[in-house]
């Protein structure tokens, strides 16, 4: 049998990657027999600790390769501004990727290249070589009806979102108020806004959409994107909620970390951890603010501290120099807490901690991978947006989901003590805390729920991969090659739409059809949709199917032609 490959082409930044990489897990735990090829573009800028991430992937999942691409030259105009300079790299690595997927393609049949946002560029060569081709959205299904509504928004407001002070009305999430957006996607005159645009408009193209979130946790996004109601102008490809896809938090050793063993000796659901991900960077001012704060709500904490910038620069980048912790915390701060909290630098262990029993609140960012890993682990938020999505993140938290409070920030993102107090109390004390509490574990039950076998999640993944590991089925045997082109991609959809019309007939080759009696395609037809049921429990075995047509069909050649094609040609 001709191999088959599935290529994940992932922006380079940490928090996409590990995403793209639980995919690709997720793919190969479920069909060991596609071959896995994650491509890797050189970042000329702080990306986290991806080297050592990707080694430690290759070494427990051997199965997935990596495939690393040369460096390219970067015109110096691009290094202005990191949103535009993360759209333009896989646009200069255009050549290569061509070249990599026709390598592949001389070896391997490839059944999908999904890309990342940021990797849209590559959408143009994936197409030009008529392959079926994903758009993998790292956020949630909130995210997703604000990015595919992108193009009508851009219609009807003739100025740029920053120069308004408007709500939005957008399908599927709460108002959100302009000075929520990005800032990417703010300024219609930009480079950046003109790539998020394209980007938008040619996901409405692709073969389908895959989001890191799961139904229960998103219902009202879910169905307003089902009922195609974010794009106005054309139709919505097929939407796949399959997560939470989150890295696991069992590498660490808990008698080894220091996080991990200061935890254990504290009480249950006591502990407030603030985590600001990997290019969360405050200022000296705010970290004493926080400091200030968490000392003054008399709460247990668990807080990672990375390097302030240099003085001028901004706060959400990877940090300066290296500091010591007295040098940019309050003076006596570390002591006079010393039997409430815990301050570690630059990285904790953040899956393993959020899982444990001692935690009961989280400090975060909003950035999604944090947020699905919250949700799973079933810790309320206080959420403290920084950059890209995270305030919009923070709406469908606090005002959809309900499994986070605001906290208060200035016009320029500035949290006072006061305010940190406030929250974390709130959080861990308050009757609003006491909602989001226990929302937060109804999230996490749903969570688990969603991705055991014959869950949301299960079930939206099978839609989704059936298609590339089935080799011909029986429907394409009947001629719909060629004809429906476009639509084979999503076999399992059409073939059940036209079954309940009753017009699954006229996807079959005229010549074809004539050949074969009315009641023998009838019951191959009832046979098929059977056999292409997303749960793999309800599909007949071969004994029923060869059992319903010799009772069925009128002629032994129709046997031998139809079952033959059943029995070598579905993939169960």
């Amino acid at each position: 049998m001709e191999s088959a490959t599935v290529v994940l082409y992932p922006s380079p930044g940490i928090g996409h990657l590990v995403s793209m990489v639980e995919l690709g897990k997720l793919i190969r735990t479920h069909h060991p027999s596609l071959s896995l090829i994650i491509l890797i573009t050189p970042a000329p800028f702080e990306t986290g600790s991806t080297d050592k991430y990707i080694k430690t992937v290759s070494a427990t999942t051997p199965a997935i390769t990596f495939h690393h691409f040369p460096t390219v030259a970067i015109p110096p105009d691009l290094f202005s501004n990191f949103v535009g300079l993360s759209f333009a790299i896989p646009q200069l690595h255009n050549p290569t990727f061509h070249n990599t997927l026709v390598s592949i393609s001389e070896k391997s049949t490839i059944k999908a290249v999904i890309l990342d946002f940021f990797t849209n560029a590559a959408f143009q060569v994936s197409k030009s070589l008529e392959l079926p081709t994903y758009y993998f959205y790292t956020g949630g299904a909130s995210g997703l009806c604000v990015f595919l509504h992108l193009p009508t928004t851009d219609t009807i407001a003739s100025d740029s979102i920053k120069d308004q002070n408007v709500y939005f009305d957008i399908p599927g999430v709460p108002p959100i108020h302009s000075s929520n957006f990005p800032a990417a996607m703010s300024d219609k005159r930009s480079i950046t806004y003109k790539n998020f645009l394209s980007t938008s408009k040619n996901m409405a193209k692709s073969s389908g959409i895959i989001a890191n979130t799961f139904v229960e946790f998103e219902e009202r996004a879910v169905g307003t994107l089902r009922d195609g109601k974010c794009i106005t102008d054309g139709p919505t490809p097929p939407t796949y909620f399959i997560g939470p896809l989150i890295a696991g938090g069992n590498q660490v050793d808990p008698s080894e970390n220091e996080c991990l063993k200061w935890l254990k000796s504290q009480p249950s659901k006591s502990v407030v951890f603030l985590c600001f991900g990997s290019m969360g960077v405050f200022k000296k001012e705010q970290l004493k603010e926080i400091a200030i704060g968490l000392e003054r709500s008399e709460q247990r904490f668990l807080w990672v501290v990375r390097n302030p910038p240099p003085d001028g620069e901004k706060e959400s980048n990877s940090g300066g120099k290296e500091v010591g912790l007295d040098a940019i915390l309050p003076e006596g701060f570390l002591s006079r807490t010393v039997d409430k909290g815990l301050v570690v630098k630059n990285w904790a262990p953040q899956p393993a901690i959020l899982g444990h029993d001692s935690v009961g609140g989280f400090v975060s960012h909003c950035g999604w991978n944090s947020v699905l890993e919250a949700v799973v682990a079933g810790v309320p938020m206080v959420a403290w947006p920084l950059y890209a999505e995270q305030k919009m993140n923070r709406v469908y938290l606090v005002e959809e989901m309900k499994v986070a409070v605001a906290v208060d920030m200035s016009s320029d993102g500035f949290v006072t003590a006061a305010a940190v107090e406030e929250k974390v109390k709130e959080l861990m004390e308050g009757e609003e805390g006491r909602v989001v509490r226990e929302r937060s574990l109804e999230m996490s039950r749903r969570a688990k729920a969603a991705t055991e076998d014959g869950g949301s999640s299960r079930v939206e993944f099978l839609k989704l991969t059936d298609s590339w590991t089935a080799t011909i089925t029986g429907f394409e045997c009947l001629g719909m090659i060629g004809k429906y082109d476009d639509e084979r991609r999503f076999l399992s959809h059409l073939a059940q739409l036209r079954y309940e019309e009753g017009k699954l007939d006229k996807l079959v080759f005229p010549k074809i059809r004539e050949q074969i009696k009315p009641n023998s395609l009838r019951t191959f037809f009832r046979i098929a949709i059977q056999c292409l049921k997303i749960d793999r429990k309800q599909r007949p075995t071969m004994a029923v199917i060869m059992e319903q047509l010799q009772m069925s069909l009128e002629c032994l050649n129709e046997i031998l032609f139809l079952a033959s094609y059943l029995l070598l040609n579905i993939c169960f």
